[in-house]
């Protein structure tokens, strides 16, 4: 005799199409946040700076149940809250991801263009804040980190624009 799962229960396939049907409704709210975006189109007020748009999609996969799908934003390219304009920023956003380790997070950033030495890192509390800056590129980020960890225990490289910083408790 076999045991039929209930049906508010997940398990192969239901559950993969359950996830697909959550991404496909997170993209939806996605487009509809790029058309209101995209009205603004006409009306970009910037220097001679280059607009940089997208977003990373990301589904956990982990062992702690974690199926949440989250669409993260990056680059330049803003909504005015006052005026509700397009706006193209001077900063940009660079995409981070966070992975939580058994005895460290790690960050990783992409920011084009930078080394080590552009790079300013500040730390309050739980919050870390990402500076850099070289020539005309400029990336700021505030990531709230799964704990405090004080600033001398964190160790940057860069290689290739890819930024990752290893926080140790």
């Amino acid at each position: 005799m076999t045991k039929r799962k209930g049906a508010g229960e997940e398990s192969g396939f239901g559950g993969v199409f359950k996830g697909l049907a959550d991404l496909i409704e997170k993209l939806g709210d996605l487009a509809d946040k790029g058309e209101a975006l995209k009205k603004g189109e006409g009306e970009l007020h910037h220097r001679d700076v280059k607009g940089v748009y997208g977003f990373s999609v990301k589904v956990g996969l982990g062992d702690k149940g974690d199926k949440e799908v989250k669409v993260e934003p990056f680059g330049n390219v803003r909504r005015d809250e006052k005026t509700g304009e397009t706006v193209v920023q001077e900063i940009r956003e660079p995409v981070v991801d966070v992975f939580e380790e058994k005895d460290h997070t790690l960050v990783v950033c992409e920011m084009p263009g930078i080394s080590t030495k552009d790079v300013t890192l500040t730390v309050k509390d739980d919050l870390l804040t990402i500076y850099a800056e070289k020539r005309d590129k400029k990336y700021r980020k505030e990531i709230l980190l799964p704990r405090s960890y004080p600033q001398e225990k964190m160790k940057m490289t860069c290689n290739n624009g890819i930024l990752e910083i290893k926080c140790v408790s």
